[in-house]
């Protein structure tokens, strides 16, 4: 049992350090964060992927997900996103499809929970 805690432990304190290790103020366009899903998403970047890990908690809930940064991107891009967030401004909704990857609820269905994103503006 004491095992089991100090792993958890273990686990939590490394999801906590990568989050604090790579901040969203200084990425770059389309680097990646993995992050506890109690944390927000920032502005300007979007949910890209749900799972469920020991080092953010117990359940049957996606509790882990790995977030993109969209800022900087040139007009024209396109991106997939999960449905979770809402897209950053000057990007647009082309397309909703269904991904396993996206999936972050606890009850799945096969509605459509992500999105093709295109740069805008």
């Amino acid at each position: 049992m004491i095992r089991i805690r100090h792993a958890a432990a273990l686990a939590t304190m490394a999801v906590t350090a990568l989050t604090i290790a790579v901040s969203p103020a200084s990425a770059a366009p389309g680097d990646t964060l993995t992050m506890c899903s109690s944390t927000l998403t920032p502005d300007g970047w979007v949910d890209a992927q749900w799972w469920n890990s020991g080092g953010c908690g117990s359940g049957f809930n996606p509790n882990t997900k790995q977030i993109k940064d969209l800022r900087g991107y040139p007009v024209g891009t396109q991106v997939n996103a999960c449905a979770s967030t809402w897209p950053p401004a000057g990007w647009t909704i082309t397309s909703t499809y269904y991904s396993s990857g996206c999936r972050y609820s606890a009850v799945p269905s096969f509605n459509p929970n992500t999105w093709t994103l295109k740069r805008t503006s």
